[in-house]
């Protein structure tokens, strides 16, 4: 925390906070044999995670190849990631041709998926979801792969319980969490049948300045929308100490696969969230709704056991927020649904 700034002055300045990466991602990289492969690398959290081990390889004093794997829709996006040291694969992950290409390394961090748009659109959001996953598990069969799940896979619970842990049973709603509920048997069937060490990330709203649970209602609280409060609860971390976190679960995955919920540990109210954003921005707060005791909600005792808890706290990410939104920067227009209840994205 001592080394953020008080507030991000720009893009600059946060891709740099999410990246940096902290002591333990440093030892990670001293200890840990073989390269490392983002598969999916363009998306939310991938270009910062990729980054954040350079900069520990860099740190520490490590030679390792950093391979990201995109269709790289923004070739700028690419060449960032090129000018920051990490070697680029440009190619559609279901194109087996491509996946046969792919070099085979020892470390695989697995982030692609689909998300938005799955209604009316699911045959392919299982392919993605559930049938890319098989075709993966197979060609890195020899190697560790951390696999980004959801904690879409759990069912709504009541905030009283604290949220649902790994060892609860599983009860996805909807086609889309239903997909990636797939997506996590795939490789734990590819874990069984080929001995494959896997571990699965059930990850609850990771945010940062630019997205998340946290921008979705202090945009809503700036523009004076009202903000629905059905979806009564939700978990949130802050990007830089889930990719520290995710870095770290390579260690951990053994045969057959297992699941960490990574996020933060508070359950945060909605209503009482957006109230704050509203005294934080001087804005009046509307409140349509009637808040649910029920929500997505992740426990997180097993990864603040391995890896400690976060080191950026709620109030701060929440004032951070506030004054990027305040500023009018840059949003990158991807809404979470998190108030969404019937899974339907």
């Amino acid at each position: 925390m001592e080394n953020y700034p008080e507030y991000f002055k720009n893009e600059n300045e946060l891709e740099e906070a999410l990246s940096t990466p902290t002591p333990e991602v440093i030892e990670l990289v001293k200890k840990l044999e073989g390269d490392i492969i983002f598969l999916g690398v363009a998306g939310k959290m991938g270009v910062s995670m990729a980054r954040m081990t350079k900069k520990a390889c860099d740190i520490a004093g490590v030679k390792k190849r950093i391979i990201g794997v995109s269709r790289f829709s923004s070739e700028e996006q690419r060449q960032f990631l090129e000018e920051s040291g990490i070697e680029t694969f440009k190619g559609d992950l279901m194109d087996m041709e491509f996946i046969g290409s792919l070099p085979k390394i020892e470390n695989v961090y697995y982030l692609a998926g689909m998300k938005f748009g799955t209604s009316g659109n699911e045959s392919f959001t299982w392919a993605m979801n559930s049938y890319l996953p098989g075709l993966i598990a197979d060609k890195f069969k020899n190697s560790k792969i951390v696999a980004f799940s959801t904690g879409c896979v759990y069912p709504l619970v009541s905030y009283k319980t604290g949220g649902s842990k790994e060892t609860d049973h599983t009860g996805p709603v909807g086609e889309y969490a239903q997909s990636c509920l797939g997506r996590e048997r795939l490789f734990e069937f590819g874990s069984i049948n080929n001995q494959t060490p896997v571990l699965l990330i059930r990850l609850f709203y990771a945010v940062e300045m630019r997205y998340g649970v946290l921008v979705d209602i202090a945009t809503k609280v700036y523009n004076e929308e009202p903000v629905d409060v059905t979806m009564g609860y939700a978990n949130v971390i802050w990007q830089g100490d889930a990719n520290a976190m995710i870095l770290q679960t390579i260690l951990h995955c053994k045969s057959p696969a297992f699941a960490i919920n990574i996020t933060g540990p508070e359950l945060i109210s909605i209503k009482e969230t957006a109230i704050k954003f509203g005294k934080l921005m001087n804005k009046k707060v509307t409140i349509t709704g009637t808040e649910n005791s029920t929500a997505l909600l992740g426990n997180a005792d097993l990864s603040f056991k391995l890896f400690g808890k976060p080191k950026v706290k709620l109030d701060k990410i929440m004032e951070w927020t506030a004054k990027w939104i305040e500023d009018e920067k840059r949003l990158l227009g991807k809404p979470t649904h998190f108030e969404v209840r019937d899974g339907k994205y």
